[in-house]
C-alpha cells in the first residue's frame, strides 16, 4: 500500500486510468461486447480529439495556477472568424491564420488582465465567456455562414479525412499531445510552469518569468481550444454560434479527474488525456447500456466531486508516508 501511494504521488494520473479501465470493463459487459467493437471505437475517437485538445489546455493552465472558462466560447468563436472569412472569399491558409490569432488574442486579453489587475482568473474567463460568445453571434449576424462548395479535397483529408479506425483529427490530437507533454515534460518552459502553479512567490524569486510564462499558457490554452473547434466545424460542415456550450466545464472536469491539482502544480497532459478520455467512454457506454442519457451530466459531476476528494485524501496520505520514511 505504501509503495502504490509513493507510486501515485509522482503519477497522479494513475487513479484516473485505473477508473477508465475499470469503467470500459464495465461498459463491455453491459453492451455484450458491443463497446469495444470497432465501429464504436471508432465513434468514440472520431469525436475524442475535439474534446481532449481543449482538455490538453486547460490541464497545462491549471498546472501552471490559473483556470479558463471561455475555452467553450473560443471553441466556436475561431472556426466563425475563419468561415466568415472565407465566404467573402479569403484563402484557406489566411482564413486559418487569422481565426488562430483571434484565438490567441483572447488567451492574451484573458492573461493580461488576470496578471495586469491581479484578479482570479476564474472572474476574468467568465466574463469572456459572454463577451467571446457574444462576438461569435454577432460574426455569424445570427446566421451561420456555410463553408465553400469548391474547398480543396485535402483540406478535409488532412485535418478529418476518415479511416479505417480513427480520421485525421486524432492523428493531430495525439501529435499536439506528443509535443506538449516533451514541452512540460523536457523543457525549463515545462519547469517553470510547475514552479509557478507550485508556489509563485518562490518561483519569482528565483528569477522565473511567471507573467510570461502564464501568458503564454492562457494563449496555448485558446489556441487550441479554437484549433479544436476547426476540426469540429470541418467535421460537421458548417459553424454554428452554439458549438462548445458546457465544454469548459467538461474541460475543466477532465483535468481534475486526470489527477490534475485545483491549487496547481500538480498534473500531467496525459492524465487530462484520460480524464477526456474517460468523459467520453462514459458518454457513450451509457447509452450502449441503455442507460437514460440525462444521468451523463450527473456521472460526470459525480466523478469530479470523487476525483478532488480523492486525490487529495491520496496527496495527504502520500504525503504523511513519505515524511515518516
Amino acid at each position: 500500500m505504501k509503495r502504490l501511494l509513493k507510486i501515485y504521488l509522482e503519477k497522479p494520473e494513475l487513479a484516473g486510468l485505473v477508473l477508465l479501465i475499470v469503467l470500459v470493463v464495465v461498459f463491455q459487459i453491459q453492451s455484450d461486447g458491443v463497446f469495444l467493437n470497432q465501429a464504436n471505437l471508432r465513434g468514440i475517437l472520431g469525436i475524442l480529439p475535439e474534446m481532449g485538445l481543449v482538455a490538453i489546455g486547460v490541464t497545462l493552465l491549471m498546472i501552471c495556477g490559473e483556470f479558463d472558462l471561455s475555452v467553450g466560447s473560443v471553441f466556436a468563436l475561431m472556426p466563425m472568424v475563419m468561415a466568415v472569412l472565407m465566404e467573402g472569399g479569403t484563402p484557406f491558409a489566411l482564413a486559418f491564420c487569422a481565426g488562430l490569432a483571434a484565438a490567441a488574442a483572447v488567451g492574451f486579453v484573458n492573461g493580461f488582465v488576470t496578471i495586469r489587475f491581479t484578479i482570479p482568473s476564474f472572474i476574468t474567463t467568465l466574463g469572456m465567456l459572454f463577451m467571446a460568445r457574444s462576438l461569435t453571434v454577432v460574426i455569424s449576424g445570427g446566421f451561420p455562414p456555410l463553408l465553400p462548395t469548391d474547398l480543396p479535397r485535402w483540406l478535409f483529408t488532412v485535418f478529418v479525412g476518415p479511416g479505417d479506425l480513427f480520421r485525421m483529427s486524432f492523428v493531430w490530437f495525439v501529435g499536439i499531445a506528443v509535443l506538449m507533454t516533451i514541452l512540460l515534460s523536457l523543457t525549463n518552459f515545462g519547469n517553470w510552469v510547475r514552479a509557478t502553479g507550485g508556489f509563485l512567490p518562490a518561483a519569482s524569486s528565483m528569477g522565473i518569468p511567471t507573467a510570461r510564462v502564464k501568458m503564454a499558457c492562457f494563449m496555448i490554452c485558446s489556441m487550441l481550444a479554437g484549433f479544436a473547434g476547426m476540426i469540429q466545424v470541418l467535421r460537421l460542415g458548417t459553424p454554428l454560434p452554439s458549438i462548445g456550450e458546457g465544454m469548459e466545464l467538461q474541460a475543466v472536469a477532465a483535468a481534475v479527474i486526470g489527477g490534475t491539482a485545483l491549487t496547481g502544480g500538480i498534473g500531467t497532459i496525459l492524465g487530462g488525456i484520460i480524464g477526456a478520455t474517460l468523459i467520453r467512454v462514459i458518454d457513450n457506454g451509457l447509452v450502449l447500456s441503455q442507460v437514460d442519457a440525462n444521468w451523463f451530466k450527473f456521472a460526470i459531476g459525480f466523478l469530479t466531486i470523487f476525483a478532488v476528494v480523492a486525490n487529495a485524501w491520496l496527496r495527504r496520505r502520500a504525503r504523511f508516508i513519505k515524511v515518516e520514511t
